[in-house]
């Protein structure tokens, strides 16, 4: 191979040698530049060949100092890499289903909670509990349950809190398992939060505040500020509330911060550090219910919980420390720790049988983090590899337990229909923990992707993960004043995943690639779940086993294809997979007891996903997305599940979000998200055909005038045809968790 041919290679990293700067970005396009000639030095030294480089081209674009460092240039709804390092090329030649959800996206959509964004997502449904979603934010990625697989900067973030994206710059979905990158579980997929991180070339500072129906209000502030030509800081504050739409008196109330910092004592390392903080003070909308006589939902309820009793309170207290340390001649060093304290206290009623019901809760996790990836990327000889070792520690402690609610007025009938919201006069008293759990993580894993020619390139990795999983239980009443005695449950374990996969490009624009993955869920993984089989807690067979469990595989197939069009500006993806989850563990007859089935399932999900993000014409942004899926239960113990669909599932799901650009100052846009129709029942359980959402369809609008370069107003109008649709159901369909009516707000930012 010819030193022309390696140096082509080395291109295909995403790396482009024209830089555009705006304004104030010397620094940064020297940077920048400095870096790229860098590398490519240390690969002449590696080969002790001379070679002569491409002109270095500056040119101006006008891109904003805040711009996404991940999104394509000129192109604010295309990713064009991921956060995760360990990605180590574009999106566009990785041989796996990626969405990324780019801060123009989220800011266009005016969503502005995690979980409502993905939902909108095709192949990704909500999960629900009791009382509508006081679990905290919860995923279900194609058809298997991801609210532990919820990463934040590539890390896991195990607590269950309400997400907020006021300190995001984008939000990354791998879908299929992916446990040699995320640990255990991950089976449909994982979801990487990427907050915004200080930077040492510019300042700036911008302000928001919005407005709207429902007595919306909400201000964030966003600035940078360079202290030296080593150290920046940026902080991000938030600060919003307001009635869930037309189902007031339920409401939301927030505040956040993120503050982070960046020391570059030398252009190879610098060390990153920040804080997250957030608080919600809900009073949450314990949703509706499906009519028994009907199979219907019964939209006519309007119970919306008692005031001075429900409420949903979360909060989070995070800090990361991290250095990137570029060590020559291809080689980088990484390393972030994490230690972090989320907590979420609920109560929730809702009136059922003509009296009123009460659902309670309390969970607090403290967890540690650690991960540190070496990267080396060399021709060995005539064949380029770009090799990863690293290794992650974990320690998560989640203790949970309950409320007491005492009425002093009574036993109170409640009719649903026309409820009164105040008329709940008592006491409530947060009990002690009834579970207490600790599980630790040590995990070890190596990559490597093989550039073998400018058509051919092969990937594969593999992982060890060794945990200790230690949960105690509290004596405590269950079903029918049944007594269930404390209890201990440990035990100890590992497995391994891997990843292989080829990837022909040869054609200039796009490739084909077929990849091979899988994952691993252990017994008891859901750690907010403690001793209930049925939500992902620890289960037990009938002889009291559980240790003897063996962790659930999931394996995945996916053939795709990816087209990088209109100079990189426009993304084109299709795939088709095919997940089988074998040694499924499946809940008994009592979802909250241990008692269930080791091993004893096996599932499958399989179908097409379609993509589009990026520039379709000049004025035209767009990122379209359709997934169509089948699931089915093979196995289980019992024959009565056989065959069935998964619970929570849509066959059918697409979302459609354009803006087109009038005028320099003018853009206006829409947004079109589509479900089929859905069934209630458990995770892995098989679905309840009784119990059924119907399908729907929802518009969404929005536009935005700048009339200055620093002025500009955006407002947005959400469920336009203000359409009753459901997103998700508890298992047994009392509890129907409703989308939100008609609203609108407008938002004003300006830029200093």
């Amino acid at each position: 191979m010819t030193q022309t041919n390696r140096t082509a290679l080395a291109g295909k990293t995403g790396t482009d040698l024209t830089l555009r700067k705006s304004g104030g970005h010397h620094v940064m396009a020297t940077s920048l530049a400095l870096a790229i000639s860098g590398a490519m030095i240390g690969h002449l030294h590696a080969a002790e060949e001379e070679v002569n480089l491409d002109t270095l081209v500056v040119e101006d674009s006008g891109i904003q100092a805040e711009a996404n460092p991940y999104a394509e240039e000129a192109a604010p709804y295309k990713a064009r890499v991921v956060s995760d390092s360990r990605h180590t090329r574009d999106i566009a030649d990785t041989p796996q289903t990626i969405t990324v959800i780019t801060k123009s996206a989220i800011e266009d959509s005016g969503k502005t909670e995690l979980k409502d964004i993905l939902s909108a997502q095709p192949g990704i449904t909500l999960g629900t509990g009791e009382g509508g979603n006081s679990f905290g934010d919860r995923y279900i990625i194609r058809g298997y349950e991801a609210r532990s697989d919820i990463y934040t900067d590539g890390l896991r973030d195990p607590g269950l809190i309400t997400r907020e994206t006021f300190a995001l710059e984008q939000i990354e979905i791998a879908k299929g398992p992916s446990s040699t990158f995320a640990g255990r579980g991950s089976t449909g997929g994982a979801v990487n939060s990427v907050t915004k991180k200080a930077n040492i070339w510019d300042d700036f500072t911008t302000v928001e505040g919005g407005l709207g129906t429902d007595e919306f209000q909400r201000y964030t502030l966003d600035t940078n500020k360079v202290l030296s030509d080593e150290l920046a800081i940026r902080f991000n504050g938030l600060y919003t509330e307001a009635e869930v739409p037309d189902r007031g008196p339920a409401e939301k109330r927030r505040e956040g911060a993120l503050i982070s910092g960046v020391y570059q004592p030398l252009d190879e390392f610098k060390v990153l550090a920040d804080y997250y903080y957030s608080n919600s003070d809900d009073r949450t909308d314990p949703g509706v219910a499906i009519n028994r006589a009907t199979g219907e939902v019964d939209d006519d309820i309007k119970y919306v919980g008692q005031s001075g009793l429900d409420f949903q309170k979360t909060s989070a207290d995070i800090f990361t420390l991290g250095f990137e340390w570029e060590l020559g001649d291809g080689v980088k060093l990484e390393n972030k720790s994490r230690v972090g304290n989320t907590q979420n206290d609920y109560i929730i009623s809702i009136a059922q049988s003509g009296g009123l019901r009460t659902f309670s809760g309390w969970q607090e996790n403290d967890y540690i983090g650690n991960q540190t990836n070496l990267t080396i990327d060399k021709f060995w000889g005539d064949v380029r590899h770009t090799v990863i070792i690293g290794g992650e520690y974990a320690n998560e402690k989640t203790d949970g337990g309950n409320y007491t609610v005492t009425t002093d007025n009574g036993p109170l009938t409640m009719d649903p229909y026309n409820p009164d919201n105040n008329a709940w006069v008592g006491s409530t008293s947060r009990n002690d923990a009834i579970s207490e759990l600790e599980l630790q993580t040590l995990s070890a894993y190596v990559m490597d992707t093989i550039t073998l020619s400018e058509d051919w390139e092969v990937f594969g990795g593999l992982r060890y993960d060794q945990f200790d999983y230690d949960l105690y239980t509290a004596e405590r009443t269950g079903r029918g004043g049944v007594i269930i005695p404390e209890a201990s449950y440990d035990y100890n374990d590992g497995f391994w995943n891997g990843h292989m996969g080829v990837v022909y490009s040869p054609w200039e624009h796009g490739n084909v690639y077929l990849s091979w993955s899988t994952s691993s869920n252990i017994n008891g993984g859901e750690a907010d779940a403690a001793a209930s089989c049925g939500y992902g807690g620890l289960c037990t067979d009938d002889a009291g086993n559980y240790a003897q469990a063996e962790p659930e595989q999931s394996t995945n197939w996916e053939l795709g294809t990816k087209w990088n069009l209109l100079d990189h500006r426009l993304l084109l993806t299709a795939a088709v997979f095919q997940t089988t989850k074998d040694d499924v563990i499946e809940e008994g007859v009592d979802s909250y007891s241990t008692g269930g089935s080791l091993n004893t399932g096996k599932n499958r999900v399989h179908g097409v996903e379609l993509g589009l993000a990026g520039n379709i014409t000049d004025k035209l942004s767009g990122q379209i997305g359709a997934a169509i899926m089948n699931s089915e239960t093979l196995e289980s113990y019992d024959p009565a599940n056989e065959g069935l669909p998964k619970a929570n599932f849509a066959e059918k799901s697409a979302n459609a979000q354009l803006r087109y650009q009038l005028t320099p100052a003018f853009g206006f846009g829409g947004v079109v998200t589509y479900s089929s129709e859905m069934f209630g029942g458990q995770p892995d359980a098989g679905a309840n055909g009784n119990i059924e959402l119907e399908g729907y369809t929802v518009y969404d609008l929005f536009a935005s005038y700048r009339f200055t370069e620093q002025f500009d107003l955006r407002a947005n109008l959400q469920n336009v045809f203000d359409d009753d649709y459901y997103t998700a159901t508890y298992r047994g369909g009392s509890i129907v968790y409703k989308g939100d009516a008609r609203n609108a707000q407008l938002t004003a930012r300006y830029k200093f």
